[in-house]
This record gives C-alpha cells, sequence and structure tokens, in this order.
C-alpha cells in the first residue's frame, strides 16, 4: 500500500511540473482520491485486523452475512442489490469497529457515485403538492387538529342542513303532488243531503 501512496503522490508531483494547459486537473483526481485515501473496503478492513478481528467475529456481532462483509472489504458492490442495503451494512460494519460513520458514509457516497451506482441520499427526491400538504399538517398537535376538525365538520353539516331546510320551505307544498282521495263532483248547484236523524 505504501508504494502505491508513494507512486501516486509522485504522479501528482510530477503532474504539477507540466504547464497548467497541458493535462487537465480533472484526470489527476482519481488517480489521488483512488491511492492517497483508501477505500471504504480497505478502511474497514483495515480497522477490523487492528482490533485482531476475524471475519467470523465480526459476522457474530452484526449478524451479517460473511459474504457480504467480504464483498464490502472488497469493494464488490455489484453484490447487492440496492445501494441502502451498502449504507446499512457499512452503517453497522464501522459503528462496530468505532470508526467515523459519517467520514465513512460521505466516502461511500462518492465511491457508489464514481461506480454508477446511485446513491439514494445524492438524489433530491421529487415533492409534490400531497407532500407539502401532509408536511404542513404533520406540525399540527393531534390536541389541536381533532377538536378543530370536529368543530368544522359540525359546522359543515349544519350548514347543509340550514340550505335543505330553506330549499324546502321556499317552493310551494302542493306542487308535484297528485289527485287527493276526495274529488269534488262537478259543481251541479246541488247541495249536499242532509244527514239523516
Amino acid at each position: 500500500m505504501k508504494s502505491a501512496c508513494f507512486c501516486a503522490q509522485m504522479q501528482v508531483k510530477n503532474a504539477a511540473r507540466f504547464d497548467s494547459g497541458s493535462i487537465p486537473l480533472a484526470w489527476l483526481e482519481p488517480i489521488r482520491y483512488s491511492f492517497i485515501v483508501p477505500t471504504v473496503g480497505e478502511q474497514l478492513r483495515q480497522a477490523r485486523e487492528a482490533q485482531e478481528l476475524e471475519l467470523h467475529d465480526i459476522v457474530d456481532l452484526t449478524k451479517i452475512q460473511s459474504d457480504h462483509l467480504r464483498a464490502l472489504e472488497e469493494g464488490d458492490y455489484g453484490v447487492f442489490s440496492a445501494p441502502v442495503y451498502i449504507r446499512g451494512f457499512v452503517r453497522t460494519y464501522a459503528t462496530i469497529l468505532k470508526l467515523d460513520v459519517g467520514k465513512i458514509l460521505e466516502q461511500l457516497g462518492k465511491e457508489l457515485a464514481d461506480s454508477g451506482q446511485v446513491d439514494p441520499l445524492l438524489a433530491a427526491p421529487e415533492r409534490t403538492f400531497l407532500d407539502s400538504v401532509m408536511f404542513q399538517a404533520s406540525k399540527f398537535s393531534r390536541r389541536l387538529v381533532w377538536p378543530a376538525a370536529g368543530a368544522a365538520g359540525v359546522a359543515l353539516v349544519g350548514l347543509v342542513a340550514y340550505l335543505f331546510w330553506s330549499h324546502l320551505r321556499a317552493g310551494d307544498p302542493t306542487v308535484g303532488l297528485g289527485p287527493g282521495l276526495y274529488q269534488m263532483p262537478a259543481n251541479t248547484g246541488e247541495t249536499l243531503p242532509l244527514p239523516a236523524r
């Protein structure tokens, strides 16, 4: 590892001798990043070996399968189905080894972006109108929301009842009624017979 670091440092120093127009510095960034800073997998393996732990010890502590731990140490992220598993396993592994989890996860995000796998924390989620409404609604206390919603419901029922009652009161009550039971005979000028005694 020391020879790789020394070689990378020499490449950077030699590149500095060239004039600024001959080699773009963007070409040197992957060289400097990959050789000077050990990868996440190398850091995990080195920390495990420094604590004199075997891979099966980490398996017992974390309950992560040994082939997944080996893949993490080797930087073989293609074994995992999604980046979220990689992040979770690295977080657990780094916590067990008492490493700086924040820095490890930041470097892992860079490695995942370099490898072409999408890191879910780097891509901003698409927010919709419903998301913003639910976010604003979550700010209110339930002690305030439920009584306010109940009062609004009672007011709405009262408004609907009033509108229905006023509509019925304003109309002609005989509209739409059919003929009654008693039919008046045509007016012939006669009167009703007197009741018998």
